[in-house]
C-alpha cells in the first residue's frame, strides 16, 4: 500500500470517534518497528519527523544546528525507510512532518517523501501565523500533502521548541484559524506539555476542545484537532531507568484516563515521542548491564560509554552516535550492532503497541480511505 496523506485519517476520526498515536522516529529501526507494530494491531500509522530529526537523520548529531541540507538528506533517508518497509504493507501509513519551523523545512520535507507537514507558527502574531500557514497550505495541498497548523503555544522543551509558559488556544481564533488557512488539522494549547516534565496529575482543559468542535460543527468548517505534548511518562520506566543508575527527575506525562476523555470531546490526533525515548532509553542501559563484556565492543562500546556520561539525558539520539550509518540507513555491520537494534525496537512496540490500544485505533485500518497523493491533489482542489 503507497503512503498516503494525513486527511483520510483524520476523516475516519471524525467519523468513528477515535483518535491515532503519532509517533516520533528518529532512525530506520524505529522506522521498521513502528510500522510492524501497527501491522499486528491492524491501526493505520502517522509515523513522525520532527523539523530536527530530519537533521539528526541527514548525520547531523548535533541537531540543535541542523542546516537546510542536512534536513534534506535526513528528509530522504526517513522517506526511504517508510517506503521501503510500508509500500507493501496492509496498512495505510502517513509520513507527517512534526514542527516544521519555516517554509524552506516544509519544503524538504515534501521533497524527501513527507506526505503531511506542520508548520508551526504558534510563536508568531496571530496574523503573521495564518499568513505562514496559508502559504504553505497553498504549497503542500497542490501536491496532496495534508498541512497542520498550531494556535497557542505549550510550556516545556522539544528540540527548538521551547516555551516556560502555556498560552490557551482561543476558541474562537482557532476557527477563524481554520477558515483562512483551510488546514486540515489544529494543534491547539489545552493544558498538555512538551518534554518529560509535565507536572503530577494534569487536568486537561477539555472544555476548550468542545467548544472548538462545536464552533466548527456550527460553521460546517471540518478541521481534527491534534494534542502535542502529550507523551504519558510511564513510572516504571522512569523507574527502571533510575534502577539502572540513569538520573531522571521530576518526570511525570499526560495521565491515559485524560487523554481518553478528551478523545471523547473531539480529540484525533495524539503526539507521542518522549515515552520512546525513555523505552528506548531503558533498554540500552539494560542491555549492558545484562552484557557487560559489550560494553569494550569496538562497534558499541561508545554508546555504553556515552551511557554513562549523560545519565540524567532520555534521548536515544545522545547515544547512538557511534552507530550513525545504522541509524541513518539501516546497515548493520556485525552482532553487536544487532543486539542495539533489537533494544531500540523493542522498545519502539512497548510504546507505540500500548497507545494503539489505548487511543482506539485497534483494527480500524480497514475503515480508512486509501487515497494517494494525486487523488488528494483533486480533492483539494475541489
Amino acid at each position: 500500500m503507497p503512503v498516503i496523506p494525513l486527511r483520510p485519517l483524520l476523516e475516519a476520526t471524525e467519523k468513528y470517534n477515535f483518535a491515532f498515536g503519532a509517533f516520533n522516529v528518529n532512525a530506520v529501526a524505529q522506522v521498521k518497528a513502528a510500522i510492524e507494530v501497527h501491522e499486528m494491531f491492524r491501526s493505520a500509522a502517522i509515523l513522525q519527523g520532527a523539523d530536527l530529526a530530519n537533521g539528526f537523520m541527514g548525520g547531523r548529531t548535533d541537531f540543535l544546528n541542523s542546516t537546510l541540507e542536512d534536513k534534506r538528506k535526513g528528509a530522504k533517508n526517513i522517506g526511504d525507510a517508510v517506503r521501503k518497509f510500508g509500500e507493501n504493507s496492509p496498512i495505510p501509513i502517513v509520513l507527517h512532518l512534526d514542527h516544521g519551523r519555516d517554509f524552506d523545512s516544509v519544503k524538504a520535507a515534501i521533497d524527501g517523501g513527507y506526505t503531511s507537514v506542520m508548520i508551526d507558527g504558534s510563536s508568531l502574531p496571530f496574523n503573521e501565523n495564518i499568513e505562514l500557514t496559508r502559504e504553505v497550505v497553498k504549497y503542500a495541498h497542490a501536491r496532496g500533502v495534508s498541512v497542520e497548523g498550531e494556535l497557542g503555544v505549550l510550556a516545556g522543551v522539544e528540540d527548538h521548541v521551547f516555551s516556560e509558559a502555556s498560552t490557551y488556544t482561543n476558541p474562537l481564533d482557532a476557527v477563524e484559524f481554520f477558515r483562512k488557512t483551510q488546514v486540515d488539522a489544529l494543534a491547539i494549547s489545552y493544558g498538555t506539555m512538551h518534554g518529560a516534565v509535565k507536572g503530577k496529575n494534569v487536568k486537561l482543559r477539555r472544555e476548550i476542545v468542545i467548544a472548538i468542535k462545536e464552533c466548527l460543527k456550527h460553521e460546517k468548517i471540518f478541521g481534527v484537532l491534534v494534542s502535542h505534548g502529550s507523551s504519558t511518562v510511564p513510572k516504571y520506566i522512569v523507574d527502571e531507568i533510575n534502577g539502572l543508575g540513569g538520573e531522571i527527575k521530576n518526570a511525570d506525562g499526560i495521565a491515559v484516563s485524560e487523554l481518553k476523555k478528551a478523545i471523547e470531546c473531539g480529540i484525533g490526533k495524539i503526539n507521542v515521542d518522549t515515552d520512546i525515548r525513555l523505552a528506548v532509553t531503558r533498554n540500552l542501559k539494560e542491555f549492558f548491564q545484562y552484557n557487560p563484556s559489550k560494553r569494550e565492543s569496538a562497534s558499541i562500546g561508545g554508546i555504553y560509554q556515552l551511557l554513562e556520561e549523560k545519565k540524567n539525558q532520555i534521548d536515544p539520539r545522545a547515544f547512538l552516535i557511534p552507530i550513525m550509518d545504522t541509524v541513518m540507513y539501516g546497515t548493520i555491520p556485525d552482532d553487536d550492532v544487532a543486539g542495539i537494534i533489537q533494544c531500540v525496537e523493542k522498545g519502539v512496540k512497548e510504546v507505540i503497541g500500548t497507545l494503539i490500544v489505548d487511543f482506539g485505533s485497534v483494527g480500524k485500518a480497514p475503515l480508512i480511505e486509501c487515497a494517494t497523493l494525486e487523488d488528494m491533489i483533486e480533492r483539494y482542489k475541489k
